[in-house]
């Protein structure tokens, strides 16, 4: 295999053996077929004794080649020839055993020494080295591997659960700067919920309130993501993933994977301006701090100011993120991240659930002027990889994320008076303190029983969320507070003499001890099974004794994929989860645990000689134990009921020609109550969740000539009709939004525009008993510079 550049000798090889992978990392480069276009290259069983050979573009700046070994690490040859450039030579001692006799045995290096430039691999008539150009150029929309769904770096196509990722490519042509807008190309994904478009929860697969992740770490404010900085790729993982994260939503969970440092000295500098005032410069620096490159280092920093379509709605976002990486030996690494972010930004409770809203204009705003609603974040992350030998690996991490919340605003109090205008609102403010810890430990172990070749991790995790919330109230009687009429509203309440501060009540104690292992078991080369399960010990409730309480769940995952040919993988699997209910019945006893159990099959495909994946799949999920209020008794809860969803989806994402570039998905999903003490509530959807979906987002960039770097990108995001809530069914329309951009590349800097909703439609998103109105037409220009 030969890697042609035109940088010649500059490119430095740094190679390692991780169990049975030989691995190289090639920084400062990027991969590019002769043609221009971007791509990840895989070789099945090209030699006996390798089960694969791939090489990828690992980040931004470096190019990865890793060949996995069947028994034991491979054994590569690096040369640097003026002629061919660099070379890679791989041999094992069964292709060796198969050469013929007269064929002289090559020196050899093992693959676990730092490589050396030696004299140039003659050429032979039985060799036929596969050429790849190394460029500066970015990689497609097709990401290959994740770490969401085995915490282990495996190749989409053998986990047998639908995942998907979106790649920072994407973020960057979509002009996001709502991080959670990246899930809208995700079939069976909604967001449901606008807060002045700045904050969003997601739907997956039918159930509201999917967890959200960092860096594998469950995030106990997933609303909270407001800026997506610092976020290299969002995961979205479908289906129960309780064997892993512990008290998960079953429809799935949404990972944001944040930028790491880079090993090669990288400088960026974007500036964006927008409608409704937006202004944002965003920094990324990045590199060694030290000669020998064992100490990283890299800092993004960004200021958001900005007003909104809504009334009374503007943000200050400050964001910083210091990171590094310390290369102890060639054994271990230690990578210490920090984040602050302070946020402020006026409240917006979107409008009731009624067809009157939707003659309502929708910059309108049933607030005060004084609302606002502001959140401080810390958050620290540390973790340490320790490889003890070719097939051991110890990872541990700690994490910590202190949140300070705190807001005064006028809260939606119930439905219109009589009269169909009059909206009654009462005082509502506080402060709150969250400090969340965990760490998780894994360790990853390979070996073999025979010919079947396994993949074990095992791990245990301890966690500790802590809420602490005072507030805010009225100097007066609440009837007293005056109510609005929602077409002709008057504002201009004082502010400081309406609210005093109440002391803080008992701190909300959740605790988690949890144990799993998981074993990813190769039987043939293109028959692969995965099993795993997670035993969680759960302590939730307030600090006083008789309100704690205790639950213990067992969450199992059992998945097969057989690859009938190297481009299809099919695949089924069953899964489980769980989420405690924190409810007293009449009799204070708590509920158990509302328990998920889903049943998965599909296929996944990588087409166009593995520039397009694509994953077609069909799901059955039930969720039970679902806790409701008492009719008896309406301060305690019952246990009853059962909720189905049932749906297929299709993803596609990747490179259909030389800068064509797509990312598309849809699905159909039926999501109701199956069970129920009230038969009327039985055969209802859940609220928010569309019967169907789908997107598509494309762009073309020309490859050469004068028109070289430029690039257009056009697409649609449809989501269909829903109800706001099951008590008094109420449709939110359908939609179709589009939006267009269009950028130019050149050397190290590009200019891009983008067009959102350019058809200016009217719609919403929808969140328990609210709507909430989306902006309109809306511009964005963006100037980058990268050193």
């Amino acid at each position: 295999m030969i890697l042609q550049t035109s940088l010649g000798q500059e490119l430095q090889v740094t190679n390692r053996s991780s169990g049975n992978n030989f691995i190289a990392d090639i920084p400062n480069a990027q991969l590019r077929l002769p043609s221009g276009e971007a791509f990840t290259f895989r070789s099945t069983k090209p030699i006996a004794g390798v089960s694969e050979i791939t090489v990828t573009n690992f980040d931004a700046n470096t190019i990865r080649v890793t060949v996995v070994g069947e028994a034991t690490v491979p054994t590569v040859e690096l040369y640097d020839s003026a002629n061919e450039g660099i070379i890679f030579s791989v041999a094992t001692a069964a292709s060796i055993a198969q050469q013929p006799q007269t064929q002289p045995k090559p020196q050899t290096q093992p693959a676990n020494q730092p490589s050396t430039q030696t004299q140039p691999k003659p050429s032979t008539n039985s060799d036929q080295p596969i050429e790849l150009v190394v460029t500066g150029e970015q990689d497609g929309y097709s990401v290959p591997d994740a770490t969401t769904a085995t915490r282990t770096d495996t190749p989409l196509r053998d986990i047998p659960q639908s995942i998907q990722a979106i790649p920072q490519t994407v973020i960057k042509d979509q002009g996001i700067t709502r991080i959670v807008d990246a899930v809208r190309n995700v079939s069976g994904a909604v967001i449901t919920s606008g807060y002045g478009n700045v904050f969003g929860d997601v739907t997956l697969r039918g159930f509201g309130g999917a967890s959200t992740l960092r860096d594998g770490f469950l995030n106990g404010n997933g609303s909270f993501f407001v800026s997506g900085d610092n976020i290299d790729r969002v995961e979205v993982l479908k289906g129960p993933a309780s064997v892993l994260y512990g008290q998960v939503s079953p429809g799935g969970v949404v990972n944001y994977v944040t930028k790491r440092p880079l090993s090669e000295p990288y400088y960026s500098a974007d500036f964006t301006v927008g409608s409704y005032d937006l202004y944002k410069p965003i920094l990324d620096l990045s590199g060694p701090l030290t000669q020998d490159k064992k100490l990283l280092y890299r800092l993004i920093v960004s200021n958001e100011n900005s007003r909104s379509f809504r009334d009374f709605i503007y943000n200050r976002i400050f964001f910083i993120s210091p990171s590094l990486t310390y290369k102890i030996s060639d054994a271990t690494t230690l990578n210490f991240a920090y984040e602050y972010l302070d946020a402020k930004s006026g409240f917006d409770q979107g409008f009731l659930p009624i067809p009157i809203s939707f003659k309502l204009p929708r910059n309108r705003n049933f607030d005060e002027p004084f609302g606002y609603q502001i959140i401080q974040t810390h958050l620290v992350n540390v973790t340490l990889d320790h490889q003890f030998s070719d097939n051991l690996r110890l990872r541990s991490a700690f994490t910590g994320r202190f949140d300070y919340l705190d807001g005064i605003y006028a809260y939606i109090d119930g439905s219109l008076q009589e009269d169909g205008r009059t909206l009654k609102r009462s005082p509502a403010s506080g402060v709150s303190y969250r400090d969340n810890f965990a760490l998780q430990t894994d360790l990853i172990g390979k070996f073999n029983t025979g010919s079947v070749a396994h993949q074990l991790l095992f791990g245990f995790e301890l966690s500790r969320q802590t809420s602490r919330d005072t507030g805010y109230f009225y100097n007066g009687q609440y009837d007293e507070f005056p109510s609005i009429d929602i077409f002709n509203p008057t504002y201009g309440l004082g502010r400081l003499n309406l609210f005093t501060l109440d002391r803080f009540g008992p701190a909300s104690i959740l605790s988690t001890q949890a144990i799993y292992l998981q074993d990813q078991v190769t039987l043939l080369p293109n028959l692969k099974l995965l099993i795993g399960g997670r035993y969680d010990f759960v302590k939730n409730g307030t600090q006083e004794i008789d309100s704690l309480f205790y639950d213990e769940a067992f969450s199992p995952r059992v998945g097969i994929v057989y690859q009938p040919i190297e481009p299809i993988s099919i695949y089924a699997s069953y899964s489980k989860s769980f989420q405690p209910n924190n409810a007293q019945t009449a009799n204070k006893l708590f509920i158990d645990p509302s328990r998920g159990t889903q049943y998965e099959v599909g296929v996944k495909a990588e087409l166009f000689d593995q520039r397009l994946s694509a994953t077609l799949a069909a799901y059955d999920i039930a969720k039970t134990n679902i806790a409701i209020p008492d009719p008896q008794n309406p301060d305690y809860s019952i246990a009853v009921g059962e909720g189905k969803s049932r749906g297929i989806e299709l993803d596609v994402a990747g490179e259909i020609l030389p800068g064509w570039k797509v990312i598309a998905s849809g699905n159909l999903n039926d999501a109701y109550v199956s069970e129920d003490s009230d038969p009327t509530r039985i055969g209802k959807r859940f609220e928010g969740v569309p019967y169907h979906g789908a997107s598509l987002w494309t762009t073309y960039e020309f490859q050469r000539g004068n028109l070289k770097g430029l690039q257009f990108g056009a697409g649609f995001f449809f989501v269909g009709e829903r109800i706001a809530n099951q008590r008094d069914p109420f449709s939110v329309p359908s939609y179709i939004k589009t939006d267009a951009s269009i950028s130019y590349k050149r050397d190290n800097w590009q200019a891009a525009l983008n067009l959102k909703n350019i058809f200016n439609i009217n719609y919403f998103e929808v969140s328990g008993y609210t709507i909430y109105p989306q902006a309109p037409f809306t511009v964005q220009g963006t100037i980058s510079v990268n050193f």
